[in-house]
């Protein structure tokens, strides 16, 4: 069960983690040390929206991978019938 979904989600879930792991290092060099922004002040807040930021990058990059072998492996299929 587990197996699955993480065969199915899994490169998802990386993008998020690399978004998460991202967002922290824009906290910890570059962040708002004021206290007064609202997203870049406290780490957790930075890194959940780079989380979401990368699971958006993954999902644009992953439908576009597939979207491009599906063309590829369609005109590869009409070669082969001509």
């Amino acid at each position: 069960m587990v197996k699955n979904i993480f065969k199915k989600y899994g490169l998802y879930l990386l993008f998020a983690l690399a978004g998460a792991i991202g967002g922290y290092f824009y906290w910890y060099y570059i962040g708002c040390k004021s206290g007064t922004c609202p997203i870049t002040s406290v780490w957790y807040s930075t890194s959940l929206y780079g989380a979401l930021l990368g699971y958006l990058a993954g999902d644009l990059v992953l439908s576009f991978v597939r979207k491009t072998g599906r063309k590829k492996l369609a005109d590869e299929n009409n070669n082969q019938n001509v």
